[in-house]
């Protein structure tokens, strides 16, 4: 391959990544797929999809991720129609189905651009990343950095996917399973019309939980890795 191709290629790669992102804000902009994507409409479909709904959901959690779509939606979705247990299992394999595709396409499209405008100091920070790969994406996580930019920003460093991976997967376990516990807490109240068991315990445990999480981020800044 001549020198003229080889350097070409990751500008091309570069305009695919742009491609997809705009394709995706055009999507939403001028087709019905938002009203497909709707909360209630992902719902009534799932509900309908008997023993595929898990695998459904899965799917469509993994597709939301790609398409830039808030994880929080698809977690108290999960949390919704399948409760605690079985919606934090769904949830988190959605997302890291997810958060693994988003992280192989800004991999292959964006990585060789991004490391052919990496100079200098700017490289060094690149290296420090890559060393530190699990435990700056883990902090990342931890510190609820926005879910699917995180997906694509981490591609674009030289952190391997093994630590992009772990990173993400213990990063989002404690979270992921207090969203969750939250929201099918009160879908069960909600549903039940037993609104006695607001003040029970599992409410008051649920909504405590939920309070702390939001003082996550604030304990885990003491422990930043170095840069």
């Amino acid at each position: 391959m001549s020198p003229d191709k080889k350097s070409s290629s990751p500008t091309i790669k570069a305009f695919l990544f742009v491609i997809f992102i705009i394709s995706v804000i055009l999507l939403f902009r001028f087709t019905p797929l938002a009203e497909y994507l709707h909360p209630q409409a992902l719902k009534e479909f799932i509900d309908k999809s008997g023993p595929m709904a898990p695998v459904l959901f899965i799917l469509a959690y993994a597709t939301g991720i790609c398409l830039f779509l808030p994880a929080t939606l698809f977690t108290g979705i999960g949390a919704v129609l399948f409760g605690t247990v079985f919606g934090f299992l769904y949830n988190v394999t959605g997302a890291m189905l997810g958060a693994a595709a988003a992280f192989f396409l800004g991999r292959y499209l964006g990585r060789d651009f991004a490391a052919s405008l990496i100079g200098g100091r700017l490289s060094q920070y690149d290296r420090k990343i890559a060393d530190n790969g699990f435990a700056v994406t883990l902090y990342l996580r931890l510190v609820f950095f926005p879910f699917t930019p995180l997906n694509f920003g981490m591609a674009l460093t030289r952190v391997s996917f093994a630590q992009f991976f772990w990173g993400t997967f213990f990063g989002i376990l404690a979270g992921g399973f207090v969203m969750t516990f939250f929201f099918a807490t009160i879908t069960e109240v909600w549903s039940n019309g037993e609104w006695q068991k607001l003040w029970g315990w599992k409410s008051l445990l649920s909504l405590l939980l939920f309070i702390s999480s939001f003082f996550i981020p604030k304990v885990v800044k003491h422990f930043k890795p170095e840069m």
